[in-house]
Parts: structure tokens; C-alpha cells; sequence
């Protein structure tokens, strides 16, 4: 997938804010980690939020929209249908979303908050007058649309002149390096981050890239033909608007270059495993491991000369892309350069680059049928280079002081009750189970905000200069990051702003973080039915905490070093359940889309931290009680409202251009399949709702999925 310049994110990052550390196998909660263009919310007209709609919404008396429900549908044979039936006849995503659901309602409000308060920013010179008037000036400098228009394709010109006087792959190369500060691609991505092999210190990464498709099957899957197509035709657009010469024949080159790129690339499922992703590396026998590309014209270009070693990540593919760099003519080369130039400056420039962009990016690829209004735009700019600024002033409105403390015994509570189950398997030996509860012991949490903030004052924002703010935002992103190499890790960085509805682990610090956006309803309303709040906020919980005993979390042991601390017999029993849930998801059908499956071997993080997180969640729940029986609300028991709130979590509506994006590009499975999915294998569930053989989610006894 593109990189767009301040909308880039390292690993699984969510598309809005600081990014996460760079591990391939840090997880967060929500598809919208996987998809770019999704962080919009409903156009209100732009101008200042109001009190009204900046206030979180209750859902129903207790916590549950029954009004959104359906209960003429059998909860055994259609549990979203049940849930959320009535709400999904009487919704229509939003014209600038191609997705919507109770995550992308949640960010609405996070998105209308952050509104308000770059509005409230006074202007100044953003030289003098602190984080706020370099907020001001990014905000502002993005709403001036009449300047942007005036200088229409000047700002980026400078750069594809550099292109353009490339006299040498040498030169090709040094703009790759700098592609990481600025703007431009890269053949191979670098990054820094904690050591797998060495969790107190960071180390450097290189990855497989080049792909401006994303995935390597939209290049090599039959189906994806039209997809194809169409992209050499934005190829050819982008190259125009910019002035390249024969636009259309190096559209052809560019995209038979990126397809044999895409030939060498590993799988999804193959880049997620971390058994085969760290191979180390002394960068001075670069140029004999992945021979035809000259890697220390790039390294001093990224400034990262000074570093000795490193990883990489796809060892057999780096070698066969370093090799189309050597045999690719440099025209060729310079184009594709070009191209992504611009492409990744579009959002930035005046509107028929902008809309070229949208166009192909989010409404032929994504299938949304308007652009967010500017202001949206705007906000999502000015908060991607300088989240925690806005972040710190965020939670002073929006997080109430006792909230940290109700997160803290909630995951205190999930917490314990994963230790229980741990005792209570029975086909995990001893052994492995006195490491499990060593990992689950380790754990860290983070809730709410970082306690301390990010120092932008290096950061230099001049007014009215939009793509060179961009690019300066990005370059001082880069220079703090790149210098760690060797350093120690800072244990107390987030991966997220405040005001980002998502929760992530991360498994280099063996720990769960939840900002203080989530926070809210549907996920936790500290006035609702305690059942709601263990299947939606406690289902995250358990979610996040099992992604260190999922597929791959696992594969690190609590202190965050990557080792196997299984017998492998019970690696087999685990491999052997993971299979079996693997061949639920990919039963599930998508009849819009003929053909069109879920890889499990991609999702399985996520749908082990479902399934998983769900079962914890619900010991806890029983916890909770401390023996007592739970109230009947309205009709529905405790352990009913309790599942009722999971699925009310993952409320989702899709285009179909997104979904079939999702099911390519992203490692979640879609929400509507996960608000039933996991429960399939829950015991429980099935006595709720008075589950029975014959309904089309019931799955036999022997049959059902049982691993945390």
C-alpha cells in the first residue's frame, strides 16, 4: 500500500498519530489499523464542533442499544442479525467512509474533539509561540485551500526536479534513503525498534517494499485484474499532472517492475511469522547478501551509516528485490520514483492531484463515494505530526480522573482470570504452564495517556507551507527514531495518541496498551450493566492480553525476548486447535463478493485474541459476581447482556471495494464476522441463548475451538 508521508505508520499502526513500535507482531485491536482512508467521520457542514457534539453517547438505559436490535432473528442463527439487525436496515455509511461501525462512530467524536480544539488554537508565530501555534499553523495552513490551489504543483516540483537529475542508480538510491524523512519510496523499508532478540535496546529493521497495490496478490491474483488495470492508468494520471515524460510507457514499465517485486515478496502469512523474520545482519556484508543495490549510498542517505548491524526481516526476498533494482533500466527507475512522489505528496497539493488521489485511492480501491469534507482532512494532518500535543490537551477535557482507576481493576480482574484459565487447561503440561504465568505476571499496562509528552520544539512548522511542513514533521520523526540504534528502550513510549479509538500489545515491552479514547461506549460506560462492560471493554482486555499467548505472541516469553519456552508437545496441541479455528474463518463466505475468503493464517492473531479474549472476559465477568446471581435486565439474563456487548462492539457496515480491500490487505477479520465468530466455541453462549443443533451457528461439542 502507499506510503502517504505523515499518514505512514510503522507495522499495524493505526493511520492517525505517533506510530506503533515497529514489531511485525505488535497487534492492534480494530481493522482500521489495516485500512488507510477510514479515519473520516460525517461531513456536519465543517466550522466548530459544539458542546452537544463532542459529548459520548450512552447506548440505551443499561448499555446495550436494544432499539438497533432484532429479535424476530434466532440469536443460533444470525447473533449480529440479533444484535444489531435493526440498526444496520436503518444505517447508511457515511458518503466519505467506506466502512462504518462503532469503531468509526466512536472516532467521529474523537475526530469532532480534536476539532474543537485546533479551532481553539490562537493564531502566532509558530516560531515563538509554542505547540499551539505550530498546531494552529498546520491547521489552518491545511484549511487555506485558496493558497494551496496558487501554488498548485510548485511545491512539489523541487522534488521531481532532484529525480529528474539522477544521473546514476547511485542517485536513485540516495533518494530511496531519504524517502524515510521525506517523500518518495523505497525498494526495501528500514525502521527502528526494540530488539526481538534483545528487548532493552533498539536495533535496526529492513523490510520487503515497492509496492504501491499493497498486498502481492492485487499484482498476481487473477481476480484482482481490474484493480490492476485501473492503477496503471492512476500511473500514467499522476505522472501527467506532475509533467513526467511518456507517462503512459512508463506506466508499463512501472508496473511490470512492481510486479516482478511483488513475485519476490513473502505472503502476509509468511511476514507474520517471527520464527522466520529475524535474521541478523552486519550491514557492511549488505551488499554480498543482497547484491546489485548500493546500500551504503542509502544507509548514509538515511542517515544510518553509523549503525553496524541490523535484521532482516524477509532474508529470501531482499535479495531477488536488490536484484530488479540492478537489472531495471534507470528511466524506469527515475519514473517509478517520480510517481510515487507524487502520489504520496497528492493530499497535500491543489485539488486535481488531491482528487486524482481520492479518486483512485479511496473511492475505486475503497469504494467511498465522497472525500471528507477539508476540515477532516485538516484535522488529520495536523494531528499525524503532532499527536501528543494535541493528545496532552486532550485528556485534560476528556479523560476523567477516576477512569484510569476503574481500567485498572477491569484489567486487573481480566488479568487474574487468565491466570485461572491457565490452571484450569488440560492439554498444557506443567512445564509450559509455570512460563506461561511467568509471561502473564510480566505483563504492562498503559492506560489513558503517556505521563510524559513528546518535545516538539525542534520541530520547525512555517505558515501557508503545507507539503513542506509535511515533510519537515516527517523528517523529525525519523531523526528521533534513527539515532536510537543501540540505545537503550524507552519502556514508558506509546505507539498511540490519547485520542485514538484502538488498544494494542506489543510484544518486545510484553505489554497492553488502551488510550483514553476507547474509553467510552460501547466499549466501557462506567454507568452501565457491569455484563456490558465485561463482553465489550473486558473482551478488548482479554483480546490484547491474549496476543501474547496467540500464534505468534507466544513466541516470546515475558520479558519480551523472542524464544521458544514450549515443549513441543504442547506446540502441537496448540497448532492443532489453531488449525481447526483457521477452518472456521475460512468457511465463512461473503456472497457480495464470489471467491473472496478470510486468510486464516493471517487473521489467526486476531481470531485466537478473540476467541481467547472473550473466554477470559467472561471468567472474569463470573468473577465479578463473587458468587452472587446476576440480575435480570429487561428480560436478559447476565451471561446474555454479556455477549450481547461484544457484538454490539463490532457493529460494522462495509462497501463492498472495502471489504474486499480488508480481505486482502488486512490481518483483522471483518467486525460483523467476529461480533459471532468466536462465540461459536463457547460453551456459554450456546446455554444464553438456548443454542441448538439444527441452528446455522451451531457448531458440535467435539467440534468447538477450545485453547485459552
Amino acid at each position: 500500500m502507499k506510503k502517504t508521508l505523515l499518514f505512514a505508520a510503522t507495522a499495524v499502526a493505526l493511520t492517525l498519530g505517533a506510530p506503533l513500535a515497529a514489531n511485525a507482531d505488535d497487534r492492534c485491536l480494530d481493522a482500521t489499523c489495516d485500512l488507510r482512508a477510514l479515519y473520516a467521520a460525517p461531513d456536519n457542514a465543517g466550522g466548530s464542533a459544539d458542546t452537544a457534539a463532542v459529548s459520548a453517547t450512552r447506548f440505551g438505559s443499561w448499555g446495550i442499544d436494544t432499539d438497533g436490535m432484532n429479535p424476530d432473528v434466532r440469536p443460533g442463527d444470525d447473533f449480529f442479525g440479533y444484535v444489531s439487525g435493526k440498526w444496520a436496515e436503518e444505517t447508511e455509511i457515511p458518503a466519505d467512509k467506506s466502512m462504518y461501525g462503532s469503531f468509526l462512530g466512536l472516532r467521529d467524536l474523537s475526530e469532532q474533539r480534536v476539532h474543537q480544539l485546533l479551532e481553539s488554537y490562537p493564531q502566532a508565530d509558530p516560531a515563538t509561540g509554542g505547540d499551539a501555534a505550530k498546531l494552529a499553523a498546520l491547521y489552518q495552513g491545511y484549511l487555506d485551500e485558496k493558497t494551496v490551489e496558487a501554488l498548485d504543483d510548485k511545491p512539489l516540483q523541487p522534488y521531481l526536479d532532484a529525480i529528474r537529475n539522477a544521473g546514476d542508480k547511485d542517485a536513485i538510491a540516495r533518494l530511496m534513503g531519504e524517502s524515510s524523512a521525506s517523500l518518495g519510496r523505497s525498494f526495501f523499508g528500514s525502521y527502528v525498534s526494540d530488539d526481538q532478540r534483545n528487548p532493552d535496546v533498539y536495533t535496526l529493521y529492513f523490510s520487503q517494499s515497492g509496492l504501491g497495490l499493497g498486498d502481492r496478490e492485487m499484482y498476481l491474483g487473477e481476480k484482482f485484474a481490474p484493480q490492476r488495470e485501473r492503477y496503471v492508468a492512476y500511473i500514467a494520471q499522476m505522472l501527467e499532472l506532475g509533467g513526467w515524460a511518456d507517462p503512459k510507457g512508463h506506466a508499463d514499465a512501472i508496473m511490470k517492475m512492481e510486479t516482478e517485486i511483488a513475485k519476490a515478496h513473502w505472503t502476509r502469512a509468511e511476514s507474520r511469522d517471527r520464527d522466520k523474520t529475524y535474521n541478523p545482519v552486519q550491514l557492511a556484508k549488505l551488499d554480498t547478501v543482497a547484491a546489485g543495490f548500493p546500500w551504503q549510498t542509502y544507509l548514509t542517505a538515511a542517515g544510518l551509516d553509523y549503525a553496524t548491524d541490523g535484521v532482516i526481516r524477509q532474508d529470501t526476498a531482499l535479495p531477488k528485490i536488490a536484484k530488479i533494482f540492478a537489472d531495471t533500466d534507470l528511466d524506469t527507475l527515475k519514473a517509478w520514483q517520480a510517481f510515487h512522489t507524487i502520489d504520496n505528496a497528492a493530499p497535500m497539493l491543489s485539488s486535481r492531484f488531491a482528487d486524482a488521489e481520492f479518486e483512485f485511492r479511496s473511492k475505486f480501491l475503497s469504494g467511498q463515494p465522497e472525500q471528507a469534507a477539508r476540515w477532516k482532512r485538516a484535522v488529520s494532518y495536523t494531528s499525524s505530526a503532532m499527536g501528543e500535543a494535541i493528545g496532552r490537551d486532550y485528556v485534560k477535557l476528556y479523560f476523567p480522573a477516576d477512569a484510569k482507576a476503574k481500567m485498572d481493576a477491569l484489567v486487573s480482574n481480566v488479568k487474574a482470570a487468565m491466570g485461572a484459565r491457565l490452571d484450569q487447561l488440560d492439554w498444557m503440561s506443567p512445564a509450559t504452564k509455570a512460563e506461561a504465568h511467568a509471561k502473564l505476571k510480566g505483563f504492562g499496562l498503559k492506560i489513558g495517556h503517556p505521563d510524559e509528552w513528546r518535545d516538539y520544539s525542534a520541530l520547525k512548522v512555517a505558515q501557508g507551507d503545507v507539503l513542506g511542513n509535511a515533510v519537515r514533521a516527517a523528517q523529525f520523526e525519523w531523526d528521533y527514531r534513527r539515532v536510537r540504534i543501540g540505545k537503550p528502550v524507552d519502556k514508558a513510549e506509546w505507539g498511540m495518541t490519547p485520542h485514538t479509538v484502538n488498544a494494542y500489545y506489543n510484544s518486545v515491552k510484553n505489554e497492553i496498551v488502551f488510550p483514553a479514547a476507547i474509553l467510552q461506549p460501547p466499549f466501557f460506560d462506567p454507568d452501565a450493566d457491569p455484563a456490558v462492560n465485561y463482553g465489550g471493554i473486558g473482551g478488548v482486555i482479554g483480546h490484547e492480553i491474549i496476543h501474547g499467548f496467540d500464534d505468534q505472541g507466544r513466541k516470546s516469553d515475558g520479558s519480551g525476548l523472542l524464544r521458544d519456552w514450549w515443549t513441543s508437545e504442547d506446540a502441537a496441541k496448540f497448532e492443532a486447535q489453531a488449525a481447526k479455528l483457521g477452518a472456521q474463518y475460512e468457511s465463512y463466505e461473503f456472497p457480495q463478493l464470489p471467491g473472496m475468503h478470510i486468510n486464516s493464517k493471517v487473521a489467526m492473531g486476531e481470531n485466537i485474541g478473540d476467541l481467547g479474549g472473550l473466554t477470559i472476559a467472561l471468567e472474569a465477568y463470573r468473577r465479578s459476581l463473587d458468587g452472587k446471581d446476576a440480575p435480570v435486565i429487561d428480560g436478559f439474563t447476565g451471561e446474555q447482556r454479556f455477549f450481547m456487548g461484544w457484538a454490539q462492539v463490532w457493529r460494522t457496515l462495509w462497501r463492498d471495494d472495502a471489504l474486499r480491500q480488508q480481505l486482502v490487505n488486512g490481518t483483522h477479520s471483518p467486525g460483523h464476522i467476529r461480533a459471532f465468530a468466536p462465540l461459536r466455541n463457547i460453551d456459554a453462549w450456546y446455554d444464553a441463548f438456548d443454542v441448538k443443533q439444527g441452528d446455522a451457528l451451531w457448531i458440535a461439542p467435539e467440534d468447538r475451538v477450545r485453547i485459552w
